[in-house]
């Protein structure tokens, strides 16, 4: 059995695939998450963006509700990017920094990672 990779960030970051839209400079990509923490994103798009280019992001993130089993919540932000490469399997790898977030949406961000990091670590954040 393999260990999990202790993380050291502030923030944890944690592999998933989620779908993600991107708008940028009159341009709408859609695509899904390589992993995400509540401060940014990484994914990768078809299309250039250079570094420092603002965007727009929508983000969906599936959740479990109480009363009527699972769900969808809708979270929107602005942000940067911070890093572009080129991706070996094609298009670009972004690294997208979420520099305009409420807290509220910061917070959807953050329980949904929390249910995925071991309970020590979950309450730290």
């Amino acid at each position: 059995m393999r260990a999990l990779k202790s993380e050291r960030r502030l923030h944890p970051r944690i592999d998933r695939q989620l779908p993600l839209k991107v708008a940028a400079n009159g341009f709408d990509f859609t695509t899904s998450t390589q992993n995400i923490s509540c401060l940014g994103a990484y994914c990768n798009i078809d299309k250039y963006i250079p570094p420092f280019t603002r965007v727009l992001i929508k983000l969906t993130l599936p959740v479990v509700a109480q009363a009527s089993g699972r769900g969808r919540v809708p979270v929107e932000c602005h942000g940067v990017i911070v890093r572009t490469e080129d991706a070996q399997s094609g298009g670009f790898n972004i690294a997208i920094f979420f520099n305009r977030i409420t807290d509220e949406q910061r917070k959807k961000i953050t329980q949904y990672i929390n249910q995925f990091l071991p309970q020590e670590s979950a309450q730290l954040v």
